[in-house]
C-alpha cells in the first residue's frame, strides 16, 4: 500500500482525487480508468491543436485516444472492435455526443488532460484554461483533433469535460427519441437522423439526449409554440437571435430543415414526460 501511495503521489494525486475515465456498455459499467495509469499506459505526449472554442492554437498535454480505447474496452476488442459500433461521448455538463467508432478510430484523436502553459510538467496536476462563452473548465478530458481538417466540431467530436464513452447505439441509450410507427418512407426518419448528428448532444427529446440546451418536445414541443421560419432562421443561425452557446449550422439544407421539423413533429405527437406523475 505504501508503494502504490508514493507512485500515485509522484505522478500528483491521489487514486481517489485524479481525474478518471469511464468506459459503459450499453448503461452498465466496464470500469473507471485514473489520469496516471493512462499517462503511464498510453505513453502522454504534449500536442498543438487549432482548437475551435478558444479559436487559437492551443497547447495539450494529452494521450492518443485509440490506446485509451484499447484500455477502456479491454474485453469488448479495445479500440478496434470499436469500429463498427455506434458510441456515445457523455460529458459532465448533460452533452452527450453520438459517434460511430469509425470515426472515432480517425487518425489525429486525442484525449487531452491539462495544459503544459499552465503546468510545471506533465506529471504534475492537471489544470486548463477556462473554455467556451461559458467559461468552463474542460477536465477531467478535452477530446481534441490534430489534423488541419479537423477543427469543425461540427465534424469531429470536440466534447470537453469529457467523462464517459460508452457503446451504445442511440436508439439503444435514447429509446423515447425515436419516431415508433412512423411510416419508412416519411421524412422525420431523415430528420431523427439529424437530430442525432446536430442536435442531440445539446438537446433532449421526451428527456432523453444533451442537457446543456432545452427539451425540444416536452412538455411542448417546439413546432407547437414557435413560427417555422422562426425555427429554421434560429437552427440556421442562432446568434441573429440572441447571444447564446448554439452554434450555428451554416452546413444544412432547406430539405434537411424540412426533415428536421418533421421529426419535431412526428415526435410531438409521441411524447413521454418522465418528470409526469404518469411518466408520459
Amino acid at each position: 500500500m505504501l508503494l502504490v501511495w508514493i507512485a500515485m503521489a509522484a505522478v500528483g494525486g491521489t487514486a481517489a482525487d485524479e481525474p478518471q475515465l469511464r468506459f459503459a456498455h450499453s448503461g452498465k459499467e466496464l470500469r473507471r480508468i485514473g489520469l496516471s495509469t493512462l499517462r503511464i499506459d498510453c505513453s502522454a505526449a504534449e500536442i498543438e491543436v487549432a482548437d475551435p472554442y478558444h479559436k487559437r492554437r492551443t497547447r495539450y498535454f494529452a494521450l492518443p485516444l485509440s490506446c485509451v480505447l484499447d484500455l477502456g474496452f479491454e474485453g469488448e476488442g479495445g479500440a478496434e472492435g470499436q469500429r463498427s459500433k455506434s458510441l456515445l461521448l457523455r460529458a459532465l455538463d448533460g452533452y452527450t455526443r453520438p459517434v460511430s467508432g469509425q470515426d472515432l478510430l480517425e487518425v489525429g484523436a486525442y484525449l487531452a488532460f491539462g495544459e503544459p502553459d499552465l503546468m510545471r510538467g506533465i506529471e504534475s496536476p492537471p489544470v486548463f484554461s477556462k473554455i467556451d462563452r461559458r467559461g468552463v473548465d474542460p477536465g477531467p478530458f478535452y477530446l481534441v483533433w490534430t489534423g488541419p481538417d479537423q477543427s469543425d466540431s461540427h465534424v469531429h467530436p470536440w466534447p470537453y469535460q469529457l467523462a464517459t464513452i460508452e457503446i451504445a447505439p442511440f436508439s439503444e441509450g435514447f429509446p423515447h427519441t425515436v419516431p415508433t410507427e412512423l411510416d419508412p418512407g416519411n421524412m422525420g426518419w431523415a430528420g431523427y437522423a439529424l437530430f442525432q448528428r446536430s442536435c442531440a448532444s445539446c438537446h433532449a427529446i421526451n428527456g432523453e439526449g444533451g442537457k446543456v440546451g432545452p427539451d425540444l418536445n416536452i412538455p411542448r414541443s417546439i413546432v407547437e409554440y414557435r413560427p417555422l421560419p422562426q425555427i429554421r432562421s434560429y437552427i440556421r443561425d442562432p446568434q441573429k437571435t440572441r447571444y447564446t452557446s448554439m452554434p450555428a449550422h451554416p452546413n444544412l439544407t432547406e430539405s434537411d430543415l424540412d426533415a428536421l421539423i418533421a421529426y419535431f413533429r412526428a415526435m410531438s405527437r409521441r411524447k413521454h414526460d418522465p418528470n409526469s406523475p404518469e411518466g408520459s
